[in-house]
């Protein structure tokens, strides 16, 4: 079966260049999220959450990070009870490669760290053992500079949902995309990282932003809201409101 994808993708392979280069051309290219890296969101206990990552940590879709993915989630802990003073540590195109190279001594002091990474990986056709040693090498180096904090994977977005993407390319960068996941599932097996899944049902029409690929500020607070029970897991001895409720605005 793996000699099979193989020939089909070397046969696919004119063809995906092709569309490859169309999208690219294509596609407008939305600055990352203005307005400050950082803030604090909530009341009761504080909680320092530090988000790391691509694109989407660089809060592309969106004008400001209060509606990306790191200000969503803070939302969504805020709703919890808790005072988080979060930080957006990302940099649009980066793969877990770079992630070790530039952003990690980036981060300032936390107690949970979520690292959003996979889909530039996908593009850039790694394989899941380079993606894993290289996820693995980012969940080393956030512990070496921080201590040992809770890591939290967000899945890699499946891309087989991505409304840019023509086929064969959507096909194949699903593929791609599915096996990079699993790759980033099977650290959840190490101590204190956990491993939260971005399902299908998370992208749908409304979710994406103008460029049809990354979120929007809907698609944002869906995410965050799938990833807060992770987090929420992930910081052993902190009690949250089992009721929800809306927070203050961010200071």
């Amino acid at each position: 079966m793996a000699l099979l994808r193989l020939f089909l993708f070397a046969a696919l392979a004119p063809v995906l260049a092709v569309q490859a280069l169309r999208v690219r051309r294509g596609t407008p290219r939305l600055p990352g999220a203005g307005g400050p890296t950082s803030g604090v969101l909530g009341d009761g206990p504080v909680v320092r959450l530090a988000v790391l990552g691509e694109s989407t940590v660089d809060g592309v879709g969106v004008a400001a990070h209060a509606d990306g993915l790191t200000g969503q989630l803070a939302n969504e802990l805020a709703r919890r009870g808790l005072r988080v003073r979060w930080q957006a540590v990302g940099l649009t195109g980066a793969t877990a490669a770079v992630v070790r190279r530039s952003l990690v001594a980036r981060l300032a002091p936390a107690d949970v760290v979520v690292v959003a990474l996979g889909v530039n990986d996908t593009l850039e056709l790694h394989s899941a053992a380079r993606f894993r040693r290289d996820l693995l090498g980012v969940v080393a180096d956030v512990r070496q500079r921080l201590g040992p904090v809770p890591v939290v994977l967000a899945g890699v977005p499946p891309m087989a949902s991505f409304p840019s993407l023509p086929r064969p390319l959507r096909d194949a960068l699903s593929a791609r995309s599915t096996a990079l996941d699993a790759a980033a599932a099977e650290l959840a097996r190490l101590p204190g990282v956990t491993y939260s899944a971005m399902t299908p049902d998370l992208l749908y029409e409304g979710t994406f932003a103008e460029d049809r690929f990354h979120p929007g500020p809907a698609g944002y607070r869906d995410w965050a809201a799938a990833l807060a029970p992770a987090v929420v897991a992930g910081l052993p001895g902190v009690t949250v409101d089992p009721h929800p409720r809306e927070p203050r605005q961010p200071i």
